[in-house]
């Protein structure tokens, strides 16, 4: 009988958490499994991608059973500690043509700009109430050698009769970014930010509503293959014909998973709110922003005046394991105060109240990938969103819902499906090693080309080997 072991899972509380999830009041676990349960389908995981999975089951089949197992409270993962960051995949089209073709890359980005819709509709009609301002993404550039980063992105719509990603002038930035240090860049119109924990927590609700039976506060501790398979938990266990894992960074304790997905960490602060200040700026919309350095840097203004500001750290973790330090690392909020500083130098004084990390996971494709473990066919996954998932999780529910139900429809057949054409990492502790001696060199080229500076030969070649670089 084939087992598969899960790592303890180490929860986030207290200062430790997000902004997002203090801010939305988000409580203590309730509602832990106690006992024998049995569904159709045990989702494993009950942030976004497992919560849509659990919705898009209850469209195609109402009368399904459907559990989701969290460990912690719905979102306490990556679905309630991310930028907030709204967009399609429209500014991936290229990677995406690499990977699936271009008929199946255009398609999956309009499945992404239809997700947006959806949750407009969701905000509109007073179902989820997630603060999303649909006021644009802005794709910009502060030096030199981040210009041209979304060139390849514009291209490839370009040859498919697409323009989702039109050019900015330095006072739009200003205007809609509150900065004047980028000065160039590209925006996609039909996007924005939201309050991630608020959508977590709202598409809880939505699920519970529609029939799935929710325990969080229970991790799965195992998973024991067959038919049905069971999943222990600490005081309980489960028996489930399908199951789904759906844990981001955490499937890493599944070997087979482990071979294609490397975990990275993203920095991210809160300051407290000036709306005042911001105003001053010129600063008063809902558009998200990045900067194109390779650890990528992204900024959104609240409504009330706070400026949410992260950065990736390239920070990764041995053998796909981590524990408290990817929650916070108080010491790693220097980085990202000196970047608040350099976009927004008058904001110098400003006070940083809430700062936290996450753990990503991260394929080097830098797209997410969905299928069946080898040899078990009734145990599902999807892993490798690499810190994109708002837009991305409506559209992964449906691939990951007719995999469960066994259709044969554009979604089974997606060329998101399969790690077959999936790049496998270096055995440990190359891995680790690597990414350690890559991670430095990207911070020693970051640190130059802001300031308009040209890092050495041997610092360019180590920050160009990254995985699927």
């Amino acid at each position: 009988m084939t087992r598969f072991t899960f790592r303890p899972v180490v929860i986030a509380g207290g200062r430790d958490r997000s902004f997002w999830l203090q801010d939305a009041g988000a409580r203590a676990a309730s509602l832990p499994l106690s006992g024998s349960a049995d569904c159709d389908v045990a989702i494993i995981g009950g942030g976004y991608c497992g919560l849509w999975t659990a919705l898009r089951l209850k469209e195609h089949a109402p009368d399904l059973r459907v559990m989701v197992l969290e460990a912690d409270i719905c979102g306490g993962g990556a679905s309630g500690r991310n930028g907030g960051q709204v967009h399609s995949w429209f500014a991936e089209i290229d990677q995406l043509t690499r990977l699936v073709g271009e008929t199946e890359a255009l398609r999956l980005c309009r499945a992404t700009a239809d997700a947006i819709e959806e949750l407009a509709s969701l905000q509109a009609s007073g179902t989820i109430d997630m603060d999303l301002r649909l006021d644009g993404w802005l794709w910009t550039a502060s030096s030199r050698a981040q210009e041209g980063a979304w060139d390849p992105a514009v291209a490839a719509n370009t040859r498919l009769g697409q323009a989702p990603l039109r050019p900015l002038d330095p006072e739009t930035i200003r205007r809609r970014g509150g900065t004047d240090t980028s000065y160039t860049g590209v925006q996609e119109a039909r996007a924005g930010s939201l309050h991630p924990a608020k959508l977590a927590l709202g598409l809880r609700s939505l699920a519970l509503a529609r029939g799935v039976v929710l325990h969080e506060g229970t991790p799965v501790t195992t998973i024991e293959a067959g038919r049905p398979c069971r999943l222990e938990t600490p005081a309980g266990a489960v028996s489930a014909r399908k199951v789904v894992i759906a844990t981001n960074a955490w499937a890493t304790a599944i070997p087979e998973l482990r071979r294609y997905i490397y975990v990275v960490d993203s920095q991210i602060i809160a300051t407290a709110p000036v709306p005042d200040r911001l105003a001053a700026l010129g600063w008063s919309g809902g558009a998200s922003v990045c900067d194109a350095q390779a650890h990528v840097l992204y900024w959104q203004r609240r409504p009330d005046g706070r400026v949410i500001l992260g950065r990736g750290s390239g920070n990764v973790a041995f053998a796909g394991a981590f524990g408290a330090a990817f929650n916070r690392r108080p010491g790693a909020t220097a980085d990202n105060v000196r970047e608040l500083h350099r976009l927004f130098p008058s904001l110098g004084d400003v006070a940083i109240t809430h700062d936290w990390t996450g753990p990503i996971d991260c394929v080097a494709e830098h797209l997410p990938v969905f299928g069946r473990l080898s040899g078990q066919p009734d145990i599902h996954f999807g892993v490798g969103f690499n810190g994109t998932g708002i837009a991305q999780a409506p559209v992964a529910g449906r691939i990951l819902a007719s995999l469960v139900l066994g259709h044969d429809d554009e979604w089974s057949r997606s060329g998101l499906v399969g790690l077959g054409r999936r790049t496998t990492l270096p055995p440990e502790p190359i891995r680790y090693l690597g990414a350690r001696l890559v991670r430095h060199a990207i911070r020693q080229r970051n640190d130059a080309e802001i300031q308009n500076r040209q890092p050495n030969a041997l610092v360019r070649w180590l920050s160009a080997q990254t995985p699927g670089g």
